[in-house]
């Protein structure tokens, strides 16, 4: 089997810097698009950067960690990259598709692999209204915010504000509250994945709300749509002693 051409990517970090300038060294550098395998030196920040970047390439992606989080990354070691990019087992993930609409009626597309985020952007609390596939499930949810996430982000932010962790390849997305104050019993739904779900802002000029996809903000939306994109895939990669799906499973027994 020839050697993979590699395209090394690397966060600004100088771990990541130090790593970049060894491993090209010894493997060379390829330019993305004439590349095989996209490597990601970082942390998940970073390998979320590399997917927006560079997933209409449809390049497979090994993450290394260089960074503080790494749920998406592989360990980071110098030897053996070429042996572990061929026995690497992996994982096809489904990005969320936001359509942002705001006061000024433009509207923003934006992919999410984690999750589309709204977050009131001032001291008063957001009024949401919650519309699935077209009918109305949630007249007025007051709160910080709500989120959508993806079964690959179910245990980043979701899960930090009381989401569940969703196993890979369940077809499903998590819909979570962000600090809830109204309905008080209401703590989120688990949707199938086709399921469009729509936030209506209530009352945007007194309680604007920001939307965020991933890190892609967007300022004093009125309404946002999201569904599971049917056109846009990105593949990683992941050593198979300690796959994806074995960390999503392995973080719902962490005491």
């Amino acid at each position: 089997m020839s050697k993979p051409r590699i395209a090394f990517l690397a966060s600004p970090a100088d771990d990541a810097q130090a790593a970049l300038s060894s491993l090209t060294h010894a493997h060379g550098q390829h330019v993305p698009a004439e590349a095989d395998v996209l490597v990601a030196l970082g942390g998940d920040g970073f390998m979320l950067q590399t997917l927006h970047r560079h997933g209409d390439l449809a390049r497979p992606v090994y993450g290394m960690k260089l960074g503080t989080v790494g749920f998406l990354m592989n360990q980071y070691r110098v030897d053996g990259l070429i042996e572990r990019l061929r026995a690497a087992e992996p994982a096809v993930l489904k990005p969320l598709e936001m359509e942002a609409l705001t006061e000024s009626g433009a509207k923003v597309n934006s992919l999410a692999y984690n999750e589309v985020s709204l977050l009131r952007q001032t001291r008063q609390a957001a009024h949401i209204a919650i519309d699935l596939s077209g009918q109305n499930r949630l007249d007025e949810l007051i709160c910080d915010g709500v989120m959508a996430a993806t079964p690959a982000g179910s245990t980043a932010y979701n899960f930090s504000a009381g989401g569940p962790i969703l196993p890979l390849g369940s077809n499903v997305m998590a819909l979570t509250p962000i600090a809830p104050f109204r309905p008080r019993r209401w703590r989120g739904a688990v949707l199938k994945a086709a399921t469009e779900v729509k936030f209506r802002v209530l009352d945007p000029y007194k309680r604007p709300v920001s939307a965020t996809a991933d890190s892609h903000e967007v300022r004093d939306v009125v309404e946002v749509t999201i569904r599971e994109s049917g056109t846009h895939t990105v593949t990683l990669l992941f050593d198979p002693e300690h796959n994806l799906e074995e960390r999503i499973l392995s973080e719902q027994f962490i005491a």
